[in-house]
């Protein structure tokens, strides 16, 4: 397996595109920091492995995932596909437009949860500054985690400080 940069600029329009389903998204997640197969994946995600192949292929196209290497099996050629980075970082005009289904992967891989997840959802006022270091805060904290390796469970964090709509 390849050394795997840490971290991915997801800017362009054919990347946005290529996260316009919560399947991608979840494959992200799956993937993580170790390569896995079509099958590995299907099993992981409870769908059909065709459904991953194609999904797996528009991420492939749009380089956000890679081939990482090959097996031989049984049955023929097993391949092993890999995050393009451990990190995305989200920027441009299509960053704010993918949140939304960002989240609505996040939900389904909450619907399918092994524990109950701590969920904090907390509206309050804050000056601006107040906000912007609550956000360098928690962007620190995310970025600083590492991994804990292969056998250890996998676990999703989504972190964010938003504004909602004025009234």
């Amino acid at each position: 397996m390849t050394e795997m940069p840490d971290r991915f600029e997801v800017s362009s329009a054919e990347h946005f595109k290529a996260l316009g389903h919560p399947l991608r998204h979840r494959l992200l997640f799956a993937l993580g920091q170790e390569a896995a197969t079509i099958s590995q994946l299907a099993t992981a995600l409870g769908t059909a492995k065709g459904n991953v192949a194609h999904h797996l292929g528009v991420l492939r196209d749009a380089g956000m995932v890679r081939l990482a290497g090959t097996r031989q099996v049984r049955g023929g050629t097993e391949q092993y596909y890999e995050r393009a980075a451990r990190m995305f970082d989200f920027v441009g005009e299509g960053a704010r437009a993918n949140a939304a289904v960002s989240l609505q992967a996040v939900g389904a891989e909450l619907a399918t949860a092994d524990a109950e997840p701590l969920i904090v959802l907390r509206n309050i006022r804050l000056t601006r500054q107040q906000a912007a270091e609550l956000s360098d805060q928690l962007e620190q904290i995310a970025d600083g985690l590492t991994d804990a390796g292969p056998g250890e469970s996998r676990y999703g964090v989504v972190v964010s400080v938003y504004r909602p709509r004025q009234t």
